[in-house]
């Protein structure tokens, strides 16, 4: 048996990054973790987390180019350029749970697996669900090691305010996914 501790916040939101970083960053030393995956809009979030994991890899997922409006990219340009001199690297791709999924949604009003998946994942919060999400995203893009934990950090809409630490997989074997522990999560 093993004891670990999860923080719960009174509060969703960004205001919780910094905590959120800073046990992840505490939880990663514990058990070795070498890769963090952080879910970033705008690349905010990913610039403060390359800098508190110094060292190790931090991959940011960011939204698909189109994701507002045709042809647009949230992750401002500057923030890329920083995030990625100090070692960053950035994915941009189609959300694992969205894709052909939102286009027979917006086109039919209907629903498919990967709403119900992902609707399913966020009655434990939108952080989880957006963790478990980039998580596949960054596997699918070569970012992580099928084999090695990591850490994903990731929140609702701006900042972060969850992190989980978890056994990456492909879209493709969701269901081998392995959520080993909750660091940080809203109790909301």
């Amino acid at each position: 048996m093993k004891e670990a501790k999860t923080v719960y916040f009174d509060k969703i939101g960004p205001e919780n990054t910094d905590d959120v970083l800073r046990l992840s960053k505490e939880r990663a030393e514990e058990l070795g973790i070498k890769t963090i995956v952080v879910a970033s809009s705008t690349g905010a979030t990913a610039l403060k987390a390359v800098d508190v994991f110094d060292g190790q890899k931090v991959v940011a997922v960011s939204y698909f180019t189109g994701f507002k409006e045709p042809g647009e990219q949230r992750f401002l340009s500057e923030n890329r350029e920083k995030f990625e001199a100090r070692g960053g690297t950035v994915v941009t791709m189609t959300h694992a749970f969205g894709g052909l999924n939102a286009a027979i949604r917006d086109k039919f009003s209907t629903h498919l697996f990967g709403d119900i998946m992902a609707n399913t994942l966020r009655i434990f919060g939108h952080g989880l669900k957006v963790a478990v999400e980039i998580t596949m995203m960054a596997t699918d893009a070569g970012q992580t090691d099928v084999d090695k934990e990591i850490i994903a950090i990731a929140g609702k809409g701006k900042g972060a305010d969850t992190a989980v630490v978890v056994t990456p997989v492909n879209v493709t074997r969701f269901f081998d996914m392995k959520v080993k522990e909750i660091i940080c999560k809203p109790r909301l």
